[in-house]
């Protein structure tokens, strides 16, 4: 007969005979400890045994005793065992309970169920018992417990037949009937007074006797009948059902815990090596990575200005000594801008540069100064006049320069009163830091110097903003959305940051920092020798390969890429020749800045989307309308159709370099129907012809769940698709990744989100198109996996992402990874595919 435990392991080093452990406490300590060395456990698993006792008696009768961990510590589980103490002379348990034999109880899932069945069945042998209580031999234990068939029940003075009055309950308890549910239920039946039956098959048990209950063994999913005899027997029914209900929630909600524990200890990164005296912030990956640094907070708020009057005469030298300074430093910014990072990037900092020069504004502070005002209050206050009257404007291109006006307004008013200088990125000493923030916004990201920022973790924003899209190009880990706790941790305060975990720790100790230092060493090891092969193909271990590509902003991002691994771009972001300017890209910058990007691609293929603006990415200088739901809102290709002056320019541009021949493709963002494909195709075409340019590939972003639904549909009418998995899971799951509360929601790992993934690749197969993904599910190494086995033919990441992906898709099978992908649709929640990714290596 197959041993219904057989995946519980028991073996002669998990059992200690003969020993003299005098107390409860110590019996605990030793037990747990053969299951710590045998490797069967954590440490922590013997605190939670001992917390366990402190809160419910284990003593399950007959001088035996069942310790256990709390529910939500199972995830220090690693291998289901139990593990054995003999005590001869037996030690007091309970008020007065003696025990001889100590069975550690360690198993994660429904064996632990069978378990109990076994041991519930064995304690009536009262000769058995006394045997395993005295025996000096190990092998015997192994015996009884692995080797042997589960005792049958004997035979009772009642009939295996349900009583006059009954009712059928299938257990939802994920755990089965086990100890807990099973003392309620003979707490709850004492409570009645009324003698109830429970059947499983042949066997019966009565509900007010704990023992009996686990000898039936009942397993999630099986059915018992319950019955009862006697004049209130129904009624005592009714309430006795009500009752063994009311424990489903309290059992599934635990059982939700420790899937949720168990995902996080199977997160193959740093643990810290004790968790007494440490911080932990949670939030959302926006940049990969793992870094130790000193915070450095930027403050976002308003700073008191007093009204200290000074001689006129003083007061307009002042104010204009502090404007000159601010116009230094911003010409200084522009220069160190275009050296790092291109002229492209320093348009904010001249739009700040014009407000300087803008005369209505300066006479404004003047007139107050006359008055008799301050001169630092004067300048204020015409800022913040000026700001709100732009901030309340319907003209919003007015009311998102208000930022940039408050932004060099508080350059000026630090140079008038240095104590009223608040910290920018601008100001940031010497030493590696890791920034926190409200947010960041453009003016403070073009000013990340990766020199000194070694990390960022911000209050709000969301994985695909400005800031973490930056921080992804410029390889610093980020978190977002990490939430208000951010802005209490102090000025200076060591903190490592785990970006791919979502995780900060502040205050760590030194044995945490220690444990950290050697983690990023052997993190720095295995990357170095992932990029050894980074230019080599993405090749399954049975031969099947997959097209890895890049996604990039700028001309001057492609060679990186291409020296990370790149085999072509597979997301060129367009929207950032329109961001922080004051005025449109023509078509001219247009066309030059795609003929760079295929002059450094030398013939490797790119995807050039359309300028995907709206949600997250807004452009001031485009005067869209205010929208309650920008997501929802008119966005991307929505955008397009109804601003010609956006599209055509824009179509022109792209069409004018693919005359070169080179191997181009354009994509749209943001489709929804077939209408809105064909209407931009006709664009297309009207264009090509116009320029007598050769038929270029179009496709289609897939982030609306109406475009994955349809695309055996939308197939017909396109070349291939690309899927944004950060908006689809955002869409899907109709979480709002803008939101703190709510943007770890928005997770891609989610079913649904794979399903969606598979039906899309489905419907592709249909005309056979290409389907690749450039959302951040692909520069996960586990995610890409979960990818190429749902049937996607190209992952586009960032760049640095592209060597730890090849390298885990060369380590494993392309059966492999069907098999993981077939699993992962099934499963319930994100947290079930994390955990099963989770015993990936």
């Amino acid at each position: 007969m197959t041993n219904p435990v057989e995946k519980v392991i028991l073996t002669e080093q998990l059992i200690l005979l003969g020993s003299v452990a005098k107390t409860q406490i110590e019996a605990i300590r030793i037990v747990g400890q053969l299951l710590v060395d045998a490797q069967c456990v954590t440490s922590d698993f013997v605190g939670s045994m001992e917390a366990r006792e402190k809160i419910a008696n284990t003593y399950l009768g007959s001088g035996v005793a069942i310790p256990h961990g709390l529910v939500g510590d199972k995830a220090d589980i690693k291998q289901d065992a139990i593990a054995i103490l003999q005590i001869p002379d037996g030690i007091e348990w309970h008020d007065g309970q003696i025990v001889r034999l100590v069975i550690a109880i360690a198993v994660k899932g429904d064996d632990h169920i069978a378990m109990l069945k076994r041991l519930t069945r064995m304690l009536p042998n009262q000769s058995l018992m006394e045997e395993l209580c005295m025996t000096t031999d190990p092998q015997r234990f192994i015996q009884v417990f692995m080797d042997s068939p589960i005792p049958e029940l004997k035979a009772k003075n009642y009939q295996a037949k349900d009583l006059s009055h009954s009712f059928e309950w299938a257990i939802d308890y994920p755990s089965g009937l086990h100890a807990r549910p099973s003392s309620a239920w003979a707490d709850s039946a004492k409570q009645l007074g009324l003698s109830i039956q429970v059947r499983h098959g042949d066997d019966v048990a009565m509900a007010d006797n704990m023992v009996e209950l686990l000898q039936l063994g009942l397993k999630c999913g099986d059915v018992a009948v319950i019955s009862a005899d006697g004049e209130n027997a129904r009624i005592g029914l009714e309430a006795f059902k009500k009752s063994i209900i009311a424990i489903s929630l309290r059992e599934k909600s635990d059982a939700e815990h420790v899937k949720v524990q168990i995902a996080k200890h199977k997160i193959q990164g740093w643990k810290p090596a004790e968790m007494f005296d440490i911080a932990i912030l949670h939030g959302v990956s926006a940049s990969p990575g793992f870094v130790i640094a000193q915070s450095y907070h930027l403050t976002s708020t308003c700073p008191v200005v007093l009204d200290n009057p000074e001689p006129l005469e003083d007061a307009g030298k002042t104010l204009d000594r502090a404007i000159h300074q601010a116009k230094q430093q911003i010409a200084s910014l522009i220069q160190n801008t275009t050296d790092r990072l291109g002229v492209h990037n320093t348009q904010i900092f001249k739009t700040q540069l014009s407000f300087l020069k803008d005369s209505t504004l300066i006479s404004t502070a003047c007139q107050l100064i006359a008055e008799g005002h301050g001169v630092a209050w004067s300048w204020h206050q015409a800022i913040e006049q000026r700001a709100k009257e732009m901030t309340l404007s319907d003209n919003r291109t007015l009311a998102e320069r208000a930022t940039g006006l408050r932004d060099i307004g508080y350059r000026v008013l630090s140079y008038i009163d240095p104590s009223l200088k608040w910290n920018t990125l601008a100001d940031l000493p010497d030493g590696e830091w890791i920034i926190t923030a409200t947010d960041l916004s453009p003016s403070d990201t073009v000013l990340l110097d990766e020199k000194k920022v070694k990390g960022v973790i911000t209050i709000f924003g969301g994985p695909t903003s400005h800031t973490a899209i930056l921080a992804r190009t410029l390889g610093i880990p980020a978190i977002v959305a990490a939430g208000e706790a951010v802005s209490h941790v102090e000025n200076g305060s060591t903190m490592i940051l785990d970006g791919d975990a979502a995780m900060v720790y502040v205050h760590p100790s030194e044995a945490n920092l220690a444990s950290a230092h050697e983690w990023m060493a052997i993190q720095e090891r295995k990357y170095e020798e992932e990029e050894k092969h980074r230019r080599q193909p993405a090749i399954t271990t049975d031969g099947h390969s997959i097209a890895i590509s890049a996604n990039v902003n700028k001309p001057d991002q492609v060679a990186f890429a291409l020296s990370q691994g790149a085999e072509g771009i597979g997301l060129m972001r367009t929207e950032f020749l329109f961001i922080e300017r004051t005025s449109l890209p023509s078509e001219k910058e247009q066309q030059l800045v795609y003929q760079a990007m295929l002059d450094g691609l030398d013939g490797l293929p790119i995807i050039i989307r359309t300028l995907d603006i709206g949600g997250d990415k807004q452009v001031a200088h485009l005067r869209l309308p205010h929208e309650n739901n920008p997501f929802l809102g008119v966005r991307g290709s929505r955008l397009l159709l109804r601003r010609m002056d956006l599209l055509l320019p824009q179509l022109k541009a792209i069409y004018s370099v693919a005359k070169t021949g080179k191997a181009l493709s354009i994509m749209f963002p943001m489709i929804t129907s077939a209408t809105e494909i064909l209407t931009l195709k006709s664009y297309c075409e009207s264009v090509r012809l116009s320029m007598q340019a050769p038929i270029i590939p179009i496709g289609i972003m897939v982030e609306v769940p109406a475009a994955a639904v349809m695309a055996d549909i939308l197939a017909e009418h396109v070349d291939f698709f690309s899927i944004g998995t950060n908006d689809l899971a955002q869409y899907v799951l109709a979480v709002d990744r803008q939101n703190p509360e709510l943007a770890a929601e928005a997770d891609s790992l989610h079913p649904a989100v794979l399903r969606l993934i598979q039906q899309t690749v489905a419907g592709a197969k249909k005309y056979h198109r290409h389907v690749g993904v450039c959302g951040g599910l692909a520069g996960d190494p586990l995610g890409a996996m979960l990818l190429m086995g749902l049937g996607v033919d190209e992952l586009s990441m960032t760049p640095r992402d592209i060597a730890p992906v090849k390298a885990k898709l060369r380590t494993h099978s392309f059966e492999q990874m069907k098999e993981l992908a077939e699993l992962a649709i099934k499963k319930d929640s994100s947290t079930d595919v994390r955990i099963l990714m989770g015993d990936i290596q």
